[in-house]
């Protein structure tokens, strides 16, 4: 099969103004140019990828289902010569990081700092936002990577484990609870429980932990945030259970955080990427430095 570049960009200009001649404006190029590209791709390919009248272009079915093929190899090239610019232009461009908020806040500025004293002309964009927004954002490139916790079977992303911390009780400082060093998930069986809501990650942890032992959930509040979560806790509306790295949240409330065993359940910190998709020379950097901070850091106060 001879099918060109041309032929794709030509496609895809008619395909987005639904003319000819505005396709050929766009493209700077002859009518009968885009005319031509567009009969021999149809050749080619043996479809009709246009209804065409005297008033209106239109995609066929088959035209339809081409596009998004087409789109896909443009966008595709497109990433690839960004890529090879950045590249010649000594990692300037833009990275963009997605994270969950608590993760941002732990991990993120210790990065940057350095990154951009050694990389200046690289924009770094920060998006905060919950897992399954992080996920979307990954897999349609508006981020270049991801952090967080994400279920083992998603598909479209590639992981990388950078660290694994366990789950804790949060209870207030005042709570019976409190006075305890470590506590079994059952010594919580039908206290009032706040929740993370269930797109979270960290929420399937959760419930796998409760069920593990045997325990009937009472779910008081279900919140997005940890943050929220935490807030309720400081007035005494429940408990949660939360990652270790909550604790940074927490250090400023009147709340306390125990080790929960029986069983004892591990939280994975991953990074991901879209599957298939190269990273630019500034979010390999970026990457690199990450797991080795990782690596380095004290997770004492991870377990």
């Amino acid at each position: 099969m001879n099918v060109t570049l041309k032929q794709i960009q030509a496609f895809a200009a008619v395909a987005a103004t639904s003319s000819f001649s505005r396709a050929a404006e766009q493209l700077n190029v002859p009518q009968s140019r885009i005319s031509v590209l567009i009969r021999d791709l149809e050749r080619e390919l043996g479809l009709r990828l246009f209804d065409r009248t005297t008033r209106r272009t239109e995609l066929t079915t088959a035209g339809r289902e081409f596009q998004l093929h087409g789109e896909k190899l443009i966008a595709d090239l497109k990433h690839a010569i960004d890529d090879a610019r950045a590249l010649g232009e000594r990692r300037r461009g833009r990275l963009t990081v997605a994270a969950p908020p608590l993760i941002m806040e732990a991990l993120i500025p210790r990065l940057l700092v350095p990154f951009k004293r050694d990389f200046p002309s690289v924009r770094v964009v920060m998006l905060d936002a919950r897992t399954e927004r992080i996920i979307e954002a990954v897999k349609t490139g508006e981020a270049d990577i991801g952090i967080g916790t994400f279920a083992q079977d998603e598909e479209g992303i590639v992981r990388t484990r950078l660290v694994r911390d366990a789950l804790l009780l949060f209870c207030h400082n005042k709570h019976p609870l409190a006075s305890h060093k470590q506590l079994r998930w059952k010594d919580i069986a039908g206290l009032p429980i706040i929740s993370l809501t269930s797109d979270s990650g960290v929420r399937h942890l959760v419930d796998y932990g409760f069920n593990a032992a045997g325990i009937t959930v009472q779910t008081e509040y279900e919140v997005a945030l940890a943050t929220t979560a935490l807030a309720l806790v400081e007035v005494g509306l429940g408990v949660c259970v939360l990652p270790a790295n909550a604790l940074s949240a927490a250090k400023t409330r009147p709340v306390v955080a125990r080790p929960l065993s029986h069983p004892t359940v591990l939280r994975e910190i991953a990074m991901i990427a879209r599957h298939g998709r190269s990273l630019s020379p500034a979010a390999s950097e970026w990457v690199k430095r990450l797991q080795r901070d990782m690596q380095a850091m004290d997770l004492t106060h991870l377990r």
